[in-house]
C-alpha cells in the first residue's frame, strides 16, 4: 500500500462525494479504482499522478485544476493568443493557473466553451470515440427542404470525409438545431453549405450535459463540482489509447 499521499477519502471528500464515512462507503462498495485497480480503506493518492475512477467515471483530483464556462462572442478568436492581436478567450478568465480551451469555435461563431487545465478531461471531450455531444443553432439563408434535412442528418460528403449521422431538427424555416459529436474544423457550417444553406449566424449551446441560457456573451464563470462530475460521467466510456 502507497503510505505517501493524501488518503483517498478525504481527496473525494474534498471533490464533493459526501462525508468522509459517505466516501468510504463508496470505496467500500468497490465503486472506486486507483489506476486501474479497486481501491481499498486506507488508500492513500499522489493527487498530481495518480487516476482515480468513481463509477467508471475518471475523476480529475489534482487541487490545481480549474473549469471555466465561457459564452464566447463573435471576434473573440479561441487560442491561447493571437498573432493579428485579436482578443482571445484565454484573456477573459483568470491568468494563473493557465487554462486551454477545449476544441475550437471559430471567430465568427458564438457560444458554449469550455476551458480548463484537465488534460484527460480534455482529450476525452474532445476525442469523437466518447460521442460527446454538441448542440449548435444555426440560422441558414433559405428554407432547407425535407431532403435537405435527411442529408445533414444521415451524413455529408465534406474534402475530409462524411460527417456522422447529426441529430437535426427544424425549430423555425431558416433556424436549425443540429447536435453532432465530431469536431472538425467549421464543421456545422461546411455541412450546411454542401445543402446549399450556408449559415449565417451560429450558436453553440451546448456542450454535453452543460447549457447556460443565463451567461450572457463574453461573461463566463466556474463550473460547479455537479458539473463537472457531470462532464466526468459523460466521458465515462473506455478511452481506446489507456
Amino acid at each position: 500500500m502507497n503510505h505517501e499521499g493524501e488518503r483517498l477519502q478525504k481527496v473525494l471528500a474534498r471533490l464533493g462525494f459526501g462525508s468522509r464515512r459517505a466516501c468510504e462507503e463508496l470505496i467500500a462498495d468497490e465503486r472506486v479504482t486507483v489506476n486501474g485497480e479497486t481501491a481499498i480503506l486506507g488508500r492513500r493518492v499522489d493527487v498530481e499522478n495518480d487516476e482515480v475512477e468513481v463509477d467508471g467515471a475518471i475523476v480529475g483530483i489534482r487541487p490545481d485544476l480549474v473549469y471555466y464556462l465561457l459564452n464566447k462572442a463573435t471576434g473573440v478568436i479561441t487560442t491561447a493568443d493571437d498573432p493579428q492581436g485579436r482578443p482571445t478567450v484565454v484573456e477573459i478568465v483568470p491568468d494563473e493557473p493557465r487554462v486551454f480551451p477545449v476544441g475550437r469555435l471559430d471567430a465568427d461563431t458564438e457560444g458554449m466553451l469550455l476551458l480548463t487545465n484537465d488534460g484527460t478531461l480534455t482529450h476525452r471531450l474532445t476525442h469523437p470515440s466518447f460521442g460527446v455531444e454538441k448542440e449548435y443553432l444555426a440560422q441558414v439563408t433559405g428554407v432547407p427542404s425535407r431532403a435537405a434535412l435527411r442529408e445533414l442528418r444521415e451524413g455529408i460528403e465534406l474534402e475530409d470525409g462524411r460527417t456522422a449521422p447529426a441529430r437535426v431538427t427544424a425549430v423555425e424555416d431558416s433556424l436549425l438545431r443540429i447536435t453532432i459529436h465530431e469536431g472538425r474544423n467549421r464543421q456545422v457550417r461546411r455541412m450546411c453549405e454542401a445543402i446549399g444553406h450556408p449559415v449565417v449566424r451560429l450558436v453553440r449551446t451546448r456542450i454535453g450535459p452543460l447549457v447556460d441560457r443565463r451567461l450572457r456573451p463574453g461573461e463566463w464563470r466556474v463550473l460547479t463540482r455537479d458539473e463537472v462530475r457531470s462532464l466526468e460521467i459523460a466521458v465515462g466510456g473506455d478511452d481506446p489509447e489507456r
